[in-house]
Order: C-alpha cells, then structure tokens, then sequence
C-alpha cells in the first residue's frame, strides 16, 4: 500500500467517525507522560470512548469532506481526538476529570450531533447529566403519579378495612 493510500485510508477512518460517533471532543493533549496517557486511554475505555491522535492534516482534510471548515483554526499543534461511541458526554466528562488531576491538557473545540462547540459548549457538555441517567429520571417522574394514585386507593380501602374491623370488634365487645 503506497503512502497516499494509507493517508486516504486515515482520511475514511476519521470521516467515518466524525459522521457515525455522537461526539468528538478535540483536544491538546502536550505535556502527558507516557504512564498518564495510558491511564488516561484505560478511562476512555471504560466509558466507551475512542481516543485517537491523528495528523492535524489529515484531520482537516477529512473535516471540510463533511463540511465543518470552522474546525480549521482549532488544528493546530498537537491534536488528539475523543470520540464518544454511544453517549455524548463521555468523553467530555473524562476529560474534565483527568484535567482536575493533570492540569496538562486543554480543549480545542468539539463536535457534537455535528456541531461544533467551544470551550464553553464542551464544559458545558461535561455538566450535563449521561444519557442513562436522564432516562432513569424521567422513568421515576413518570411512575411519581403512579405511585401516588395506588397510594391514594389503597388508602381509601385501607381506611374501610378499619372502619369494618372496628365496627366488628365492637359488636364483639357487646357480645
């Protein structure tokens, strides 16, 4: 395989991520250790997200193919890449944590349901809540009501089962 196939093979390989992952966060990853980089792979694997380094052209090339030419100016020096396979947060989320610990890294920019974020958008990414987590919350919001109305009849039989055993233990006691 010549040299210009296997960049066009890369090229294919980050487009196909870019288009198929929920979100690639783009970061500047200068400064990490070999021993912090490979903690920091081991947690991207844990929360299903795929981190990869790629040449800053080859980045580009693929990102104008899929129309995001404002990404451009955010390749420049060492560049890696955080896709997050299923849930859009994950990398983000990661990141953030390993930054408290490292202070070694800084974003760039992201992409996310393709759209390109900032800095801002990418923290405030981090903020939110994990796909699962939000589909826990609105599955008790809506069993709330549910609950609530069981609790409401049985409390009305509840009251009635007391009313007869009163009643009954009262004839019992005239007896």
């Amino acid at each position: 395989m010549s040299a210009r196939e296997k960049k066009e093979q890369i090229v294919a390989e980050i487009k196909e991520k870019l288009s198929n992952y929920s979100s690639a966060i783009f970061i500047d990853y200068k400064g990490l250790t070999v021993a912090e980089a490979t903690e920091l792979r081991n947690e991207f694997r844990k929360n299903e997200v795929d981190y990869k380094v790629y040449k800053n052209t080859l980045t580009e090339i693929a990102a104008k193919e899929l129309g995001f030419d404002d990404l451009s100016p955010y390749l420049k020096g060492p560049t890696a890449i955080a896709f997050g396979i299923k849930d859009p947060t994950a990398p983000a989320k990661v990141l953030t944590e390993s930054m408290k610990k490292l202070k070694k890294m800084e974003f760039k920019a992201g992409i996310v349901e393709g759209n390109i974020i900032d800095v801002e958008g990418i923290k405030a990414l981090a903020s939110l809540p994990s796909r699962e987590e939000l589909i826990a919350k609105m599955l008790g919001s809506m069993n709330a009501p549910i609950a609530g109305l069981v609790n409401v009849l049985s409390g009305t039989i509840r009251s009635l089962a007391y009313a007869l055993n009163a009643i009954k233990e009262a004839k019992e006691a005239e007896a």
